[in-house]
């Protein structure tokens, strides 16, 4: 089957996702890490775009850029290609270390940009690993201290005026969990399911024919047994309400312990 092809954003902003081929450690020392964004730097330097967010995690990047000149493939694989060599001489590494495709999605408005930032930060707070002021592989201090990689402009003139009111405002922002934006997010890390597949998964789950019938069931019953797709991995709430033809709200409130 050939493969879908990338839409451009409207507002030529995406969120990229770059993860470890089979979820493995892409990096291993802080060498890494540092390696990494010098290959970002120039890469930025040779195509032209902004980067806008980042966190460097064990086993996966997450990106938000501003791609002006529609070079997001070229830019992303240049990246990958000379960190993945750099990583195979270090540490004498055969096969692919990135997964074959990035994850891209388009941010469209203000709104979900700020608050992509906000769960990106977070990323090392959730996973246990540090604070979000103490990470030293995101862009989060360069908001606050100052640029050497990122373009900080844009997304401190959502938070104030004036650079000292965003600051202060992008800091107690980031003080707030983002909770919202966790499951779309993270439905794009784990590998996704494409309707049929899920359609597959709840058939034999749940032992039905037809997933639609699940509408037809009383309230109780029709609850326990969306409760019971909880586990699916590599789906969503807004998948399952696509499938299901049941509003997403009623799938949450099933779906709470």
């Amino acid at each position: 089957m050939p493969r879908i092809a990338r839409q451009i954003s409207s507002t030529k902003v995406y969120h990229i996702i770059l993860r470890g081929n089979d979820k493995q450690d892409i990096f291993y020392d802080e060498q890494d890490y540092s390696k990494f964004l010098k290959i970002m730097r120039k890469t930025k330097e040779t195509y032209q775009y902004k980067i806008y967010v980042y966190c460097l995690m064990t086993n996966h990047v997450h990106l938000v850029i501003y791609d002006e000149n529609n070079q997001i493939s070229k830019m992303i694989q240049s990246i990958a290609i000379s960190y993945s060599s750099y990583f195979s001489k270090k540490y004498s590494k055969e096969g692919h270390l990135f997964q074959n495709r990035f994850l891209s999605k388009n941010v469209e408005t203000k709104q979900y940009l700020y608050r992509l930032c906000k769960y990106i930060h977070q990323n090392p707070l959730k996973a246990r690993i540090s604070t979000i002021e103490d990470y030293k592989w995101s862009s989060y201090r360069e908001f606050i201290y100052g640029e050497k990689i990122i373009n900080s402009e844009f997304i401190l003139s959502i938070f104030g005026q004036t650079k000292k009111e965003a600051i202060e405002n992008f800091i107690l922002f980031h003080s707030y969990e983002e909770k919202t934006i966790n499951e779309e997010v993270e439905y794009e890390i784990i590998d996704k399911l494409t309707d049929e597949q899920v359609k597959e998964k709840i058939q034999k789950k749940l032992n039905i024919k037809d997933v639609r019938e699940i509408r037809t069931y009383n309230k109780k019953i029709r609850d326990e047994r969306i409760y019971e797709l909880k586990n699916i991995k590599g789906t969503s709430k807004t998948q399952l309400s696509r499938i299901l033809g049941i509003n997403r709200k009623v799938i949450e409130r099933a779906m709470k312990d």
